[in-house]
Formats: structure tokens, C-alpha cells, sequence
């Protein structure tokens, strides 16, 4: 394999800084026997995406490293420092992510070398916590170490804002520009120490404290709720049983087997919820304890996935769909039985995430926001709609949930406690949290979703989804199985074409590199790259009929099995393109 120009020319700055010594010397070896290495390596520059900056761990201008976050956090200051001036304080926090903890330190003293105050969490804490953080104690941004769910070799690095919301327009665009202008030896690594301070464990009473109040029953069946918790190797362990003990959860079973924080996830091959097999070791301990529900959450504590029990009694896992229906239906009937429904609520999703959200809001009379995909949009809704509407609940098709808006961010601490909470409700009135979701399909019709995540790595793999994309715009399938298309959105051009007589509306959200197709049946197909992972991802949500509530959960399993094979027929096809 041959040096790529860029990567070569890439690679020699950063042999001309004053990186160190050692560092040099790997990359002269790249250069020297491993083109392929050195390609990937400075190929291109790593950029913020839907959960901002994230990569591989390596050397080199596309990894996660020393440098690249310095470069990053350089920026980052010379933007606070121009548009704060004085007295500028940023909070850092880090997951349990190989090197977390030593990039956070690296951050925090590059920040403080360019005289902006830091508080830094003395250990791991959840990133949810961090964005409360930046709120409760003043801070004008704030910065988590983490990759969230991704593989283990992952790292990542993300920017909240003063309001507690990652960056959004013009912020993120802004410091992005910011960051471009520094080279390598424009970043100031040293003095300051002194501006550096550890949070206390104030900072973790007042959010447990914030997170307490979210409790709608408290102690109604609390203490009958029996559930496995697992955390995966990460930062829950450090909030999630203690939100769960001050909700009045009594028996609640940890697994040992993956509560301490370990980087290299030994027990799973993804710590992510999203993935069946990373809640398998938690789901057999239910079994084995007769478990009424499984918790199970990510590195950095921001998405929550669950298992509960069907009408037969297996556990079965609960997509993030699914759960998010049951929260949100939940939390809104709650309300508005206590007579404590805030003035004028809203409820927030995104595009890719079920519509059965809007359905169970709109019975309660409650309007839906729709955002692009990413928490950072949801947030952005609740900032800006802030003095004149109530954000009540949201959620994702991605296991992120948020119960009020101290947090501006998916909290899977407050999540698993209120999910939690709707299972004991339920228990408690002789029924289950699988028996509300199928109450919910026989009020609002039967919804099924699939996600669909085809990886391209690398160099290649980029150009490739970039021509799936590019072929979905000049070449729309006219119809998907046999089922006509009845509108395509673009939601990079920001316009709806339906097909039938060519008639377009425009679509009033930021431009993103998103395609929903529309079919006459209702039905949805949604194509868009990972902003933080090297994947196009596939949305699907097939609609059926409403349950008959004298025998829903058999007539469920019917029109899955419908719902499932249509999705197969449209994976077929979409997949050919």
C-alpha cells in the first residue's frame, strides 16, 4: 500500500511539532513499514458529530489521543476566553473508558494553562451528572471523557454548553473553526495548576437529590419490585443503586460479574443496551432470582436497557421504542391523575424514533416536538422554548430518556428510576410493564420498530455511505415490497417531495444528512450515517392494527410476526440500492 498525500503531509507536521519524542519515533516506523497504519491514522481530522468528538484511540490526527484533544480543548478555551473574558469555569467529568481519566487530566490542564477555572469529578461519574453540574454550579461549558456505547477501543470527547445541553448552532460550528485555526504547538500545557479543583461530595447528594424528586409513587410497591441492575463495566454504579435505594427500591440484585468499571469490558463484546447479548449474564440472574425486571446501562450512563417479564413469564428485552412509550405514557397519565400537569407541557422525540410517542401525548392533550436525531437537539428544544413552555418527558429510539429538564441530556440515572417506578405501579395494580405496552397498542394500534446498523470502516467505508446517501437522492425508490412511497423527506435539503404530484414543503429543522421515506400504508424507512460511529443505520417502523384488549398479548404476537416480515421485505430492498 501507498502513502496517502494527505495523510503524508498530515503526518509530517505533527513530526515538525514538539509532540514528544516517542511519539515521533511510531511515526516514523508508520512511514517506514506500515502505509496502512500512518493512512488511517492522518487520513483526515476527527470532527464533533451527533455526540461530538469521537474516535479510535491512537496516534495521529483521526484518533482520540493526547493531541487531538488538545487541539480540541485549545480551541475550545481561546473561544470561552473571547466571548466570557473573565472568570471563564468549565467542569470536566470521565467515564471508565481506557485513558478516560488521564485525558480528562489533560484537558483540565490545558484549560487551566489558558487561566479558565476547572472543576474536575475525582473519579468516574455519570455524564448525565455532568451536564447537572454544569447548571448547578455556574459553569459556562462542560467536557465528558467517554465514547458512550461504542466498541472498547473508542474514546470520545463532548462539549456541553453553560445551559447543560451539548453544543448545538452557532456554538459548535464556531468553536469548530476555533479549533481548525491551532496547530499543534499553539497548545499551552503548562502553569495554572492551581485552578483546578475536585468536586465534593455535595456534587453528588444535590444530584441524587434533583433525581429523588422525580418520584411520582413514592414507596407504591417500591419495596415488591424485584430487579437485577447491571452496569456494564461503567459509571452507574456510581448513581444508579443509590437513586434506586431513595426511591425505595429494596431489593435490588447487582451483578457482580459486571459492576466494576473496566475499560476492556471483559464480559461483553459491546457494552452497549442496545445489543441483546450485553444484558445476557443479567437476564440469566433473573432467571435465577425470579426477577421482575432487568436494568442495564452503558459506559457513560446516558442510555438504559431493559428486561421485563411477558404474559408467559420469560424475560423478554424491551426495545428503546418501547420503553420510551411506556415512560412517557407513564409519567403524562401520572400527571394528569395527581392534578399536576406543568402549563402549557411538551413532549420531545426525534425523527427516527417511533411515532406511537406522539399518539399517547396527544391523548393526554400534550403536544410533540420532533428534533433532528441526537439528545443535544432535545435540549436545544427545552432551552429554547424555556419561560414559555414545560418540557414534561422525552425520549429516543436509542435508549435515551429524559423526566424533567435539570438535566439536559439522556439520563439513564433518572430513567432507570422511573422506569422502575411504571413497573412497580404496575405490579402493584395486579398487572406488569409488558401489560401496559400492550394496553398502549390496543389504544394506539400496534407499532413495530427495527434498526438496521451496516458498518463501512475507515477511509472506503466513508465513500461508500456516501454513495448509498447520494443514490437514495438521485434515484428514490418509487415503491419498497410492493408498497407505494407516498413522500420522500430530505432533511439535508430540508424539503418533503410526494410523489404523486410533486408537491414540496419545507421542513423546519437544521440540515442533516437524514432520508425518510413515507410509505401509503404509514409504514417508515429511514436511512442516515452514524455521527459517531463508521455505520449507515436503518430505521424501520411497520404499523398494525389496534389489539383486541380481551387477548392482546396473543393477538401481539400475530401482528409482529406480520410487522417483522414486512421490515424483512423492506431490508431486502433498501439494502440493494
Amino acid at each position: 500500500m501507498q502513502l496517502d498525500p494527505q495523510a503524508k503531509r498530515q503526518a509530517e507536521t505533527w513530526l515538525a511539532s514538539s509532540i514528544a519524542e516517542s511519539d515521533k519515533a511510531v511515526i516514523r516506523s508508520w512511514m517506514d513499514t506500515d502505509p496502512a497504519a500512518l493512512n488511517e491514522a492522518f487520513y483526515t481530522d476527527l470532527e464533533f458529530g451527533t455526540g461530538g468528538l469521537r474516535g479510535i484511540m491512537r496516534l495521529g490526527s483521526n484518533g482520540i489521543n493526547k493531541y487531538t484533544l488538545g487541539l480540541a480543548t485549545q480551541g475550545l478555551a481561546n473561544y470561552l476566553l473571547h466571548h466570557i473574558r473573565l472568570h471563564v469555569r468549565v467542569a470536566i467529568a470521565y467515564d471508565s473508558r481506557n485513558q478516560s481519566d488521564t485525558l480528562a487530566r489533560d484537558v483540565a490542564q490545558v484549560l487551566a494553562a489558558n487561566g479558565i477555572h476547572v472543576f474536575l469529578f475525582p473519579s468516574l461519574r455519570p455524564t448525565p451528572q455532568l451536564s447537572f453540574s454544569v447548571r448547578q454550579y455556574g459553569c459556562h461549558a462542560g467536557i465528558v471523557l467517554t465514547a458512550s456505547h461504542n466498541p472498547k477501543e473508542y474514546n470520545g470527547y463532548k462539549v456541553y454548553w453553560d445551559d447543560g445541553g451539548q453544543l448545538v448552532p452557532p456554538h459548535d460550528q464556531a468553536i469548530l473553526r476555533a479549533v481548525r485555526d491551532i496547530q499543534l504547538d499553539d497548545i499551552r500545557w503548562e502553569g495554572g495548576e492551581d485552578r483546578i479543583a475536585e468536586f465534593g461530595e455535595d456534587a453528588d447528594q444535590e444530584y441524587l437529590q434533583k433525581v429523588a424528586q422525580l418520584s411520582m409513587n413514592p414507596g407504591m410497591g417500591n419495596a415488591n419490585l424485584n430487579l437485577v441492575f447491571t452496569a456494564l463495566h461503567g459509571t452507574s454504579i456510581t448513581m444508579v443503586p443509590p437513586a434506586l435505594e431513595r426511591f425505595g427500591f429494596k431489593n435490588v440484585h447487582v451483578l457482580e460479574a459486571q459492576a466494576t468499571p473496566d475499560g476492556n469490558f471483559p464480559t461483553v463484546q459491546s457494552p452497549n443496551p442496545e445489543e441483546p447479548a450485553a444484558l445476557a449474564l443479567a437476564i440469566e440472574k433473573a432467571q435465577e432470582l425470579h426477577a421482575d425486571m432487568v436494568i442495564g446501562c452503558d459506559p457513560d450512563t446516558d442510555r438504559v436497557g431493559i428486561a421485563v417479564r411477558n404474559d408467559h413469564q420469560d424475560m423478554v428485552i424491551l426495545n428503546g421504542n418501547q420503553a420510551a412509550s411506556v415512560l412517557v405514557d407513564y409519567v403524562l397519565h401520572q400527571h394528569q391523575a395527581q392534578g399536576s400537569m406543568p402549563d402549557n407541557p411538551f413532549v420531545a422525540s426525534t425523527v427516527v424514533t417511533t411515532p406511537l410517542l406522539e399518539r399517547i401525548a396527544s391523548s393526554y392533550g400534550v403536544p410533540t416536538y420532533h428534533t433532528l436525531t441526537g439528545f443535544k437537539w432535545i435540549a436545544d428544544l427545552i432551552r429554547r422554548y424555556e419561560g414559555q413552555q414545560t418540557f414534561v418527558v422525552g425520549g429516543e429510539e436509542s435508549y435515551g430518556y429524559l423526566v424533567g429538564d435539570f438535566v439536559r441530556d439522556k439520563d439513564a440515572v433518572s430513567s432507570a428510576a422511573m422506569l422502575a417506578e411504571a413497573a412497580a405501579w404496575n405490579k402493584a395494580k395486579g398487572s406488569s410493564f409488558y401489560e401496559h405496552l400492550l394496553q398502549l397498542y390496543v389504544k394506539h394500534g400496534v407499532h413495530h420498530e427495527s434498526l438496521l446498523s451496516v458498518t463501512k470502516k475507515g477511509r472506503e467505508g466513508a465513500e461508500a455511505i456516501a454513495g448509498i446517501m447520494e443514490r437514495f437522492r438521485s434515484a428514490p425508490p418509487a415503491e419498497l415490497a410492493g408498497m407505494a412511497v407516498e413522500a420522500i423527506l430530505d432533511f439535508k435539503t430540508g424539503l418533503t417531495t410526494y410523489l404523486a404530484d410533486g408537491r414540496q414543503e419545507t421542513i423546519d429543522l437544521p440540515a442533516s444528512n437524514v432520508i425518510q421515506l413515507r410509505l401509503a400504508n404509514g409504514d417508515r424507512v429511514t436511512a442516515r450515517p452514524s455521527g459517531t460511529e463508521p455505520k449507515i443505520k436503518y430505521y424501520f417502523c411497520a404499523l398494525g392494527p389496534h389489539l383486541d384488549p380481551d387477548q392482546p398479548a396473543q393477538q401481539y404476537r400475530a401482528h409482529r410476526s406480520e410487522l417483522e416480515a414486512r421490515i424483512a421485505a423492506y431490508t431486502e430492498v433498501i439494502t440493494a440500492l
